[in-house]
């Protein structure tokens, strides 16, 4: 359902707004808990610096009082932010989520000697204290991929001067996030019956959906004549991002930004490359796939503007937020009653943020910290892929609700690798249940579409962006210069080679770079389309083996970043390290595309 028009955020109904107070019920504290924070970084600096290794009692008195203030720090930032993402353009939170940013510098800088003074000692002098001191046996893994990483771990005043120039560094994301959902406006549309449509963020894909073709041009045209004219400023932005990655890489002497950003999660870069050389190899299951739709189309020349279209037409069906919310629960029932409930008590709870407002922040997150709900941020609008959107979204939270109840502050996270497992084996979970459930051979063929899209957008497409990035970190690598036009013919050429012959080539698509906020978190998309094809093969556990399969995925939920995320999943069931989960979800495409062409 496209909506003509948005409310402001106090037309919303409060049972559709997540319940962010319970972070901090009294603004009024913020201001002097920041003070605060920065006061005590400033101690434990006085306290630690210097003798940090002196004794495991004094190593183990400097975690818990770090993880103490990061803890605090954490709730304070979390909260910010997401009030924020209500409006962006209420300019208290801006100037809340500004002093978070410039205090999370200040006690970067006061820590920043701790792990280079940790490195400095004997490395069987700190074990020997993890040996002797149960207080330390919670930062076993922590202390042991510290010294990992030894190699590229500055001395203490260099690690102090990045510390201090983190709150600069930074930069690019807010100018980019605030040019993108609070200043940048498009031009809206207009459908058949001469109804004036606005198209924001939230709207576009819905519109990209329409069987109108010429509503779907107008959406296209409007959304990239904004990006179009602001190309050259983007692209500064996005190159700065860029260099300010590979400049960082170069200090920690790592051979590259792509080596430096997978080495946090001690992902082998052999990863990221199977991820598209196999990719790569199955384009001509792709471009079998858009040649399909276009033909069931009925098109004579199909467009970048075209591809969303589903080519199975179904009677439009609105999906009430309680009615999706009553379909996730029966489609996670494989998962066991205790899982079910946990979910439903955490909706009632206040957990989902639903509906767009102005102002509001585009797309969809999980969100929080280690001592809040797991909240979700929605722009739900009624329709059966906003049930996907929830059933994704509630996949995070469920997985950052079990990791907090069972690991200490330290691993009460989950790194991107292993969190787009949650969300994906969720909605794998949802496509089996509608496919079970349905008797409807059209409803079958319009879910098998939906099911390759979603292979198409996260699989293909996010690839796609990782081979990008890849390109674009090479370039600055080897001295070039990222121009806008460097960018959008290197895009415009990935376009071509991803969605084959069957897509007329435009003037348009190569600016589609300039709105991915995605790139302004280097090398982090790979990480969707390994999550989906670790989750493709999950699910198909889940379903073929039952309870015990089940029971195996929770316990993985549990261990947040408790070990490696390659040593996390292989726990749950599938080897990442390995290409072959690629190449089986490569196979099950082909599979489903196989029975799409079969009934129609």
């Amino acid at each position: 359902m496209i909506q003509d028009n948005l409310k402001p955020r106090n037309q919303i109904d409060d049972k559709y707004k997540w319940n962010i107070g319970a972070i901090i019920p009294d603004e009024s504290v913020i201001d002097d808990e920041l003070q605060q924070l920065k006061e005590s970084a400033a101690d434990f600096n006085s306290n630690f610096a210097g003798r940090l290794t002196s004794g495991s009692d004094v190593l183990a008195d400097a975690f818990e009082q770090k993880d103490e203030i990061w803890r605090h720090l954490e709730r304070l930032f979390v909260y910010c932010h997401m009030k924020r993402d209500e409006d962006n353009s209420n300019e208290r939170y801006q100037g809340f989520s500004d002093k978070c940013s410039a205090v999370i510098a200040a006690v970067s800088a006061s820590m920043s000697f701790f792990t280079p003074e940790l490195l400095s000692a004997s490395k069987d002098v700190i074990l020997s204290y993890i040996d002797e001191n149960p207080r330390l046996e919670t930062y076993d893994f922590a202390i042991r991929d510290t010294l990992r990483q030894k190699a590229h771990v500055l001395t203490p005043a260099e690690e102090n001067i990045l510390a201090q120039m983190s709150e600069i560094t930074s930069a690019t994301n807010d100018i980019f996030t605030m040019l993108n959902n609070a200043d940048m406006k498009f031009a809206p549309v207009t459908d058949k019956a001469g109804r004036e449509l606005s198209l924001t963020h939230g709207s576009y894909i819905k519109i990209m959906e329409s069987h109108d073709p010429d509503l779907r041009l107008q959406a296209y045209n409007n959304m990239y004549d904004s990006y179009k004219g602001l190309i050259n400023t983007i692209a500064t932005a996005y190159s700065y991002n860029t260099r300010t990655d590979v400049v960082n890489a170069r200090l920690r002497n790592y051979s590259s930004a792509r080596a430096a950003s997978l080495a946090e999660d001690n992902v082998p870069e052999a990863v990221y490359d199977n991820l598209i050389d196999v990719v790569n190899d199955n384009l001509p299951l792709l471009h079998r796939y858009m040649a399909l739709k276009k033909r069931l189309l009925g098109m004579d020349k199909m467009g970048m503007q075209d591809v969303y279209v589903p080519v199975i037409q179904i009677p439009e069906r609105t999906v009430t937020f309680e009615e999706a919310v009553d379909i996730i629960k029966e489609a996670l029932k494989p998962f066991g009653d205790e899982y079910v409930s946990r979910m439903t008590e955490g909706i009632s709870q206040g957990w989902i943020d639903v509906y767009e407002n102005e102002g509001k922040t585009s797309g969809a997150y999980s969100f929080g910290c280690y001592d809040s709900y797991p909240y979700i941020l929605l722009n739900y609008a009624d329709t059966l892929k906003d049930v996907f959107t929830l059933i994704h979204e509630m996949g995070h939270s469920m997985h950052s609700s079990y990791t907090r109840e069972n690991q200490p502050y330290i691993y009460g996270s989950h790194s991107i690798f292993t969190a787009e497992v949650a969300s994906t084996v969720n909605e794998s979970l949802l496509m089996a249940h509608l496919y079970n459930t349905t008797a409807d051979s059209q409803m079958r063929k319009y879910l098998l579409n939906l099911h390759l899209e979603e292979f198409r957008t996260t699989l293909f497409r996010q690839t796609m962006f990782a081979e990008f990035e890849k390109l674009t970190h090479q370039a600055i690598e080897s001295g070039q210069v990222l121009t806008a036009q460097w960018m959008c013919r290197t895009y415009e050429e990935l376009n071509r080679k991803y969605y084959g012959p069957a897509i007329e080539e435009d003037d348009t698509i190569k600016y589609e770079w300039a709105r991915i906020p995605h790139f302004y978190n280097a090398f982090y998309v790979y990480k969707y389309a390994t999550g989906y094809s670790a989750a493709t093969a999950l699910s198909q556990k889940i379903l073929t083996e039952g309870r015990p399969a089940a029971q195996q995925y929770i316990e993985f939920l549990k261990t947040g970043e408790s070990d490696y995320p390659i040593e996390l999943l292989k726990r749950a069931g599938v080897d990442m390290s390995s290409p072959e989960p690629v190449r089986n979800a490569m196979d099950k495409f082909g599979e489903l595309l196989e029975e799409l062409e079969r009934l129609v």
